[in-house]
């Protein structure tokens, strides 16, 4: 009798090796059968040259596999690879029936190059397959999630890094300009997305506004706890980010605990950051004063709504501040732009002036001493009326004249029309014209 080859591994040690698999790919044992076995058929079609259909049984006590073609009984056989004549059916089978699908074993020999072949090419193409689905999915759930992982290697400047299960890529557009790392640094980026087009890939990035929050998260125990709130984060990756915060409890305050006992958990953050500068900003309901805060550091002098629709704001500074309201190529107003989410369109005290003037025909007068006129210089403005005026801030005739329709209608007790008519008055006072 002859010897199994030492090569050749047994029936009992081709199971124990789809255990190790099963174990080793963290995948069912069963799942790992049957996927053996769709390799088995599709093997067994390709030898046996029949598209037909195959059936596979295998033994879990001895480890033997039989492989069946499975045929219809017909009276008339048309397609001998999908049917048998009754006759040679019972051969097989003695009751057999016409209609009957009757199961023929295939010769054993080429049974085993058969499992032999699909286990080698067929069932780890499967099981590669089903590894990606699953770390695709995984990774799909863990999108926004911070990791902290080693830096693999360079590709065309993007950066490869280690997610254990498979790769990461941090492409050149989403690291901070400037930064440079080295194989085996490690390296804490945001899972953005994960794509199963061609080869798996999961996309981090370390630009995204999320990674700013998790980092808060790590250094201010009030951002994790909950106490302390961070509304919206605005960023130009390497130069600087704004960050709305507000606090749950009144005696904490918001932007102190973001920053620490002498800066000490900012300046964690902004390491991380490599020196990108961080603005905290005191969140308010009030879209006003939230623009205000958005601004800083400069001080302004009035903040105004400007089209209540469009949401445009209107603001005003002096000469010595505006070049800090505007900032470095427009940057500090344009990250306030986009925290509060309105458009803020900041203008110089004595612009607005001239702009008041050529509104009104004013030419080249001087209203700078009627500016701090109060408001009983509107005529015709009942009492109770410039009270509900003044409680809402609004006590010079200035205050009157550069704002807006849709700021002053939003007074109690004046309508559209008044504001207009308001806004029209209080623009001649100033340039000293009779009411």
């Amino acid at each position: 009798m002859p010897r199994r080859s030492s090569t050749q591994p047994s029936p009992k040690d081709f199971i124990s090796a789809m255990h190790q698999l099963a174990h080793d790919k963290n995948i069912d044992y069963e799942l790992i059968i049957e996927m053996l076995k769709e390799a088995m058929i599709s093997a067994a079609k390709k030898y046996f040259k029949n598209d037909g259909e195959f059936d596979v049984e295998i033994n879990e006590e001895t480890g033997e596999i039989r492989i069946f073609a499975l045929k219809e009984v017909v009276d008339k056989v048309e397609d001998p690879k999908t049917q048998i004549s009754l006759e040679d059916a019972k051969k097989i089978k003695e009751d057999a029936e016409i209609g009957e699908t009757i199961r023929i074993e295939k010769d054993k020999d080429a049974m085993g190059r058969i499992a032999a072949n699909a286990a080698k090419q067929v069932i780890m193409s499967k099981i590669k397959d089903f590894e990606r689905f699953h770390i695709y999915n995984e990774f799909k759930e863990r999108i926004g999630e911070v990791v902290n992982v080693p830096v693999r290697r360079f590709e065309r400047g993007n950066v490869v890094v280690d997610l254990g299960k498979t790769e990461g890529v941090i492409r050149r557009d989403q690291l901070i300009p400037g930064e440079r790392f080295s194989v085996g640094d490690r390296v804490r980026a945001v899972i953005v997305d994960v794509s199963k087009t061609g080869d798996l890939q999961v996309q981090l990035s370390r630009t995204d506004p999320r990674l700013l929050i998790k980092l808060f998260e790590m250094e201010v125990p009030e951002v994790y706890e909950g106490t302390v709130i961070i509304k919206n984060i605005v960023r130009e990756p390497g130069e600087r980010s704004k960050v709305a915060v507000y606090s749950t409890e009144s005696d904490i305050d918001p932007i102190g605990a973001c920053v620490g006992v002498g800066g000490s958990r900012i300046k964690a953050i902004l390491r991380e950051l490599k020196g990108e500068k961080v603005d905290i900003i005191k969140y308010e309901d009030d879209i006003e004063r939230f623009a205000e805060n958005a601004l800083s550091p400069a001080k302004l002098l009035r903040v105004s709504i400007a089209d209540k629709e469009a949401k445009r704001l209107e603001v005003i500074v002096s000469d010595d501040q505006y070049s800090l309201a505007i900032g470095t190529h427009g940057q500090n107003v344009r990250l306030a732009s986009k925290l509060v989410g309105w458009t803020i369109d900041v203008k110089r005290e004595a612009d607005k002036k001239e702009e008041i003037k050529k509104q009104m025909g004013g030419g080249d007068l001087d209203i700078e001493e009627n500016e701090e006129k109060d408001l009983k210089e509107l005529k015709g403005v009942g009492e109770k009326k410039l009270e509900k005026l003044e409680e809402a801030g609004f006590t010079k005739l200035k205050d009157i004249a550069e704002a807006s329709v849709e700021e002053l209608s939003s007074v109690d007790g004046i309508g559209k029309k008044s504001a207009e008519q308001l806004i029209e008055q209080a623009k001649k006072a100033l340039l000293g014209e009779g009411n």
